[in-house]
């Protein structure tokens, strides 16, 4: 991956920071985006090579954070060969009826149009340089039922849609649009989670664990690579087992 550049959303802690250190391993430029500028700070510091490392404050909901980010991401490195959209929420752990409307609303926005907004944005760009490499991360909640995080489920099903439909339209281009949708990773957000729902979640995992940071960006260093080439609009499963399709 040398001489590409790569944006990653939600790039400074958990599984955005894991798959940013791989991308600049493997030899790609890093333009880190996040909604908290000491994240950034920190995850600047941890990568270690300041020089191939741009980062923009910006919130993945708005619009105008995105394009301006966009924007700067190209000053910086001329273009951008990958789109790794990462950021996420996972919103309160709380049945349907007793979620706000407000709750609801944030996670669809962070979640399925912050995904929308950065692929538009970028998009015309990899037409220009005609080539290009769109990774959305989904989850495994999106193909199957998860009680009491319906508009988490919700926003990563319509990821996994909006990915098939972009890979369609763009299946004519050197641009590949694909998905992932893990199980549970193992990340500093299980520390938010309630005790029983961490122990559901590694119940429905027939592999017995749970994922790992570095599993998750090996797969995706893959898709992003050259090599991903006959590949577009599909969902790559990571979930130790625990969906079949």
């Amino acid at each position: 991956m040398s001489g590409q550049t790569a944006v990653v959303t939600g790039g400074s802690q958990g599984l955005g920071l894991a798959i940013a250190q791989r991308l600049l391993a493997d030899g790609a430029n890093l333009s880190l985006w996040d909604v908290e500028e000491e994240n950034l700070h920190r995850a600047v510091s941890a990568l270690g090579d300041s020089k191939r490392i741009h980062t923009s404050v910006v919130d993945v909901s708005s619009e105008k954070l995105v394009e301006a980010a966009r924007d700067a991401t190209v000053d910086r490195f001329g273009t951008v060969s990958i789109l790794v959209n990462n950021a996420g929420v996972s919103g309160p752990h709380a049945q349907a009826w007793d979620l706000s409307l407000s709750d609801w609303q944030r996670v669809i926005d962070v979640n399925m149009t912050g995904v929308f907004l950065c692929c538009r944005a970028i998009t015309p760009t990899m037409l220009a340089s005609g080539y290009g490499r769109i990774i959305n991360i989904a989850s495994v909640a999106g193909k199957e039922a998860s009680p009491s995080i319906s508009a988490y489920a919700a926003s990563k099903a319509g990821v996994i849609g909006f990915t098939k439909t972009l890979g369609r339209e763009l299946s004519g281009t050197k641009i590949t649009v694909n998905c992932v949708t893990p199980a549970a990773i193992k990340t500093a957000i299980f520390d938010r989670w309630p005790a029983d729902y961490v122990a559901t979640l590694l119940a429905k995992i027939p592999m017995g664990r749970f994922g790992m940071p570095d599993e998750l960006a090996a797969l995706v260093a893959w898709i992003a690579s050259p090599e991903a080439s006959f590949s577009t609009g599909a969902t790559f499963d990571l979930s130790g087992g625990r969906s079949d399709y």
